[in-house]
């Protein structure tokens, strides 16, 4: 059997529901559960905001000390930190998963992921790389952002229920308890820069580079969107590699209420004709800047986000999660605490 899952807060429930829609549709033999860092007790969600899915709830897995995690993350560390804890409890109470596939809740899936399943048969761990070749310019993100996000993008991880899984899982989880904040300065950016080392540290990795994995803002620049003549979305490369087809696609950083923007993440593309005035660079009024290849995929998702909730789940906030001006607090008292030559150094950096 194979597990799906993935994780968020209420807020983010549409995309959720979305990405589990893909999958009952492409991929009706996946157990899918979302994975809750939220309470619904709290929530008191209305009938139709209530998931047609399993959901379960972060304080149900067992994470030690979780409440301490909580006064030290954001929402988003802390929806990233509690990822290998999912996976390892699943190795516990699912043993009939033989395979484990984590998504980020804002993708879809566009095809049955034979592939992958496949791959999954004999590799312990399944990574794809941000990008499989040179961004063609400086404009967000280029080679100098992936350095300090991480080489791979764990919006995506494949593993085996096996024994090297099992190591990788648990080494990541003592990584991500303390160290999974976004501090570039200290060489951190959530879960990501901890799997650099995976390929290094355990055998049996397979570093993914089929074109149509994880399609993303990030490797736009090496990926064209078409349909093939039975209608069924493909991926062409930028030299003669041949098409392959779409297995999911990455929306991150999408606003629904913002159709014209590729990512809030990203400056190379846009959806929308921008007109030609001295404000606007001039390398922004190029056509090749346009990408309305892409532009059907984003309208889709955006119709489904909105058919999913997507304005009302936003307004809930997430009950673990403190002000921001609470957490600053807690992040310089944690700074003063440090060695005096480390603090001098952080803040004249």
């Amino acid at each position: 059997m194979t597990l799906a899952f993935t994780i968020c807060s209420v807020n983010y429930l549409a995309q959720a529901r979305t990405l589990g829609d893909s999958l009952r549709q492409t991929n009706p033999d996946y157990r899918y559960i979302i994975g809750l860092v939220d309470k619904l007790s709290e929530a008191n969600l209305p009938g139709e905001l209530v998931p047609d899915y399993t959901m379960l709830e972060v304080d149900q897995i067992g994470i030690p000390d979780f409440a301490a995690m909580c006064d030290r993350y954001d929402i988003t560390e802390l929806n990233t930190a509690v990822k290998p804890f999912y996976i390892d409890y699943f190795y516990r109470e699912y043993p009939d998963a033989t395979e484990v596939i984590y998504f980020d809740p804002d993708i879809i899936v566009y095809q049955p992921l034979r592939k992958l399943d496949q791959d999954l048969k004999q590799y312990s761990l399944v990574l794809t790389p941000h990008t499989c070749s040179p961004t063609p310019d400086w404009e967000r993100p280029n080679e100098q952002h992936h350095l300090n996000t991480g080489i791979f993008n764990l919006g995506f991880i494949g593993l085996r229920n096996d024994s090297i899984a099992r190591q990788f899982v648990s080494w990541w989880k003592d990584r991500l308890v303390y160290e999974c904040r976004i501090d570039l300065c200290e060489g951190l950016f959530v879960d990501q820069h901890w799997v650099n080392f995976a390929p290094v540290y355990f055998d049996n990795v397979l570093i993914e580079q089929h074109l149509g994995y994880n399609v993303a803002y990030w490797n736009l620049h090496e990926r064209i969107l078409a349909k093939d003549e039975a209608g069924q979305w493909v991926v062409n490369g930028p030299d003669d590699r041949p098409a392959e087809s779409l297995q999911f696609f990455h929306y991150s950083g999408y606003n629904p209420s913002r159709p014209d923007e590729v990512s809030k993440y990203q400056t190379r593309y846009t959806f929308a004709q921008e007109a030609a005035t001295a404000a606007v660079r001039p390398e922004r009024q190029r056509p090749e800047r346009q990408r309305p290849d892409a532009r059907p995929l984003f309208d889709l998702y955006r119709d489904r986000l909105l058919a999913n909730y997507n304005d009302q789940y936003r307004q809930y906030p997430c009950i673990y999660i403190k002000p921001p001006v609470v957490l600053r607090y807690q992040r310089v008292r944690k700074l003063l605490k440090a060695p005096f030559n480390r603090v001098i150094a952080r803040l004249e950096s």
